[in-house]
């Protein structure tokens, strides 16, 4: 498979790799982790996100300050970092070759190649196992690969860490990542409009009657209340799958023109939930979003899609 990537590199004298809208620390890991190995062997390289709203905590990751908003590179061979389908790049990219590099079992196979892994728990470490043997990881590259596996693992806390996980974590800090630098970022940065936002929205805690399922939600006129946006929103639902009864947990939250929603789950499978929504994701960890419905209706759709497709049964 690598000889069909590196044949699709050499047939491009450009590269534009794509982050997915609202971006989290994996697509943008992932992204600049593969930036830097494939500017450090000499190619013409761009690092783009389509959107507005890039996680400042992510800054202290090497070339940051690279990430454009718009791609300038025409018939540039297309890199795709941690995307299941091709709407979420934000960007029209009709006659372009894509290479898709990506770990969600809902992944639609858009790319002309496509690299993905399900049972990876970031798409970091599905780059770095397909590059490895022949680009040189330097430590700039390890930084961004690890910062992205660490975060989209949680912490080594999602139900696909294994071993394996382990010795490639060991691997990238070889290189010399500084461990403490990238917790610190990911953990201690917060904006003071996210914990007000976390605290309004705690207060909307509901439970369904067994305890098993809980929905959070945090509507527009608290958002803005807090002088929140939706970055600081990342994190809340899984207060909910804290929780010793939950199983599944819910958060809504009201955009200007849509409803986003974040599953999580302890062992159900939520992915196919987030699909028939429109969305996708991982197993236990999903999402999607909607437009022209209110958090209350769509509250009702979710309870009766989990209920017919017997989630909570067991």
């Amino acid at each position: 498979m690598f000889q069909k990537v590196q044949k699709l590199l050499d047939n491009h004298n450009k590269i534009t790799i794509l982050t997915h809208l609202n971006p989290d620390a994996d697509t943008i890991g992932t992204a600049l982790g593969i930036y830097a190995l494939l500017k450090n062997s000499g190619k013409r390289v761009e690092v783009v996100n389509g959107g507005s709203n890039i996680p400042i905590n992510l800054d202290f990751l090497p070339n940051f300050s690279k990430i454009k908003q718009r791609i300038n590179y025409e018939d540039s061979l297309i890199i795709s970092c941690d995307t299941g389908s091709i709407d979420r790049l934000g960007f029209d990219l009709t006659e372009r070759k894509i290479l898709n590099i990506d770990h969600h079992k809902s992944n639609t196979y858009f790319g002309s190649i496509n690299i993905v892994n399900s049972d990876y728990s970031s798409a970091s470490h599905v780059a770095y196992e397909l590059f490895k043997e022949d680009y040189p990881i330097t430590k700039e590259v390890a930084t961004c690969f690890y910062t992205a596996l660490v975060s989209d693992s949680r912490y080594f806390t999602t139900s696909n860490v294994s071993k394996e996980l382990f010795d490639v974590a060991s691997e990238m800090v070889d290189y010399g990542v500084d461990i403490y630098s990238v917790v610190k970022n990911l953990n201690q940065r917060r904006s003071l409009a996210s914990i007000r936002i976390l605290s309004s929205a705690l207060n909307t805690l509901e439970l369904d009657e067994s305890g098993a399922l809980s929905i959070i939600h945090s509507t527009r006129e608290k958002m803005e209340e807090a002088g929140a946006e939706l970055l600081d929103t990342v994190g809340i639902v899984n207060y909910g799958i804290s929780l010793v009864t939950v199983e599944i947990s819910i958060f809504l939250v009201e955009l200007k023109d849509m409803v986003k929603v974040s599953l999580r789950s302890k062992r159900v499978d939520v992915s196919g939930l987030a699909t028939s929504f429109g969305g996708g994701g991982h197993s236990t960890a999903s999402g999607f979003e909607l437009s022209n419905i209110s958090i209350e209706e769509l509250k009702i759709k979710i309870k009766k899609e989990i209920k017919e497709r017997g989630l909570l049964n067991a």
